[in-house]
């Protein structure tokens, strides 16, 4: 019996031992499974991590003298003109923010306006002054890359003189491409601003030209761009204006929102 039990108690130690290293992994697995849940969740869970709401400016004014943005208070853009595109700044997020803008010489604010400002989102603050009527507005960007193998364009249409406007964007400027082109973005009117369009990546020339316009090679179109080697991912905000000072019929201004 004796001999029996100690045959026994040797057998069923190493069980006990493996039932023992079997809970030890188990309970490693739940720490890690929750670690790895609590990064999952979002940086704004992590300790000493304060989310940020982005804003930048866009200015199209015309008449403004040379002006100052506020953001809650703090200056974001000086000393800045028309087709300016600040880089963006990093504020709290608020449900209702201040955005003056000022001269440069004055803090008497020519326009004011409250918006929201999204955590982890990013905005544009678009001063415009057609007619003489200062307004700025909060506009939300796409702040994510667009879909691989694609590039998203928006785009403000804040040129008067041309009327509403349609956008192209095609491998080549002859006549064939012409004959075969159909605007990605039609009759913008002016004052509006289209949604952001995604399109298939490659190496594109961007036409701008009147709303209902035919395109050929002897039509006058209102503006194309340079080859742009687009890669994908790409987000882009286009800003036209009347020119100021140039003969152009227009003047193309290109943000990048994401790469």
């Amino acid at each position: 019996m004796n001999g029996f039990g100690r045959q026994v108690e040797g057998w069923r130690a190493p069980r006990r031992q493996i039932r023992g290293n079997r809970l030890t992994d188990l309970a490693l697995a739940i720490v890690a499974s929750l670690a790895a849940a609590f990064l999952l969740a979002g940086c704004e869970h992590v300790q000493g991590y304060t989310p940020v709401s982005l804003v930048r400016v866009i200015d199209a004014s015309y008449n403004a003298p040379a002006l100052n943005v506020y953001v809650e208070g703090s200056l974001l853009a000086t000393n800045i003109g028309q087709g300016t595109i600040s880089p963006y700044g990093d504020f709290s997020p608020t449900s209702s923010t201040s955005i003056s803008v000022t001269t440069t010489q004055s803090t008497n604010p020519l326009v004011t306006a409250t918006g929201s400002l999204v955590a982890n989102q990013t905005s544009s603050a678009l001063i415009t002054d057609i007619n003489a009527t200062y307004q700025v507005t909060l506009l939300e960007d796409q702040s994510t890359p667009a879909p691989s193998g694609h590039s998203d364009f928006r785009i403000l249409n804040q040129a008067p003189s041309t009327g509403p406007i349609d956008v192209y964007f095609l491998a080549g400027t002859t006549a064939a491409d012409y004959a075969s082109a159909k605007p990605v973005i039609t009759a913008i009117a002016v004052g509006a601003t289209s949604g952001y369009v995604s399109i298939p990546s490659s190496t594109l020339f961007m036409v701008i030209a009147a709303s209902g316009t035919t395109l050929t090679t002897t039509s006058k179109s209102i503006y194309v761009s340079a080859a742009l080697p687009l890669v994908g991912g790409e987000v882009r905000t286009v800003l036209v204006v009347d020119p100021l000072i140039s003969t152009a019929p227009v003047q193309v201004y290109t943000a990048s929102d994401v790469n």
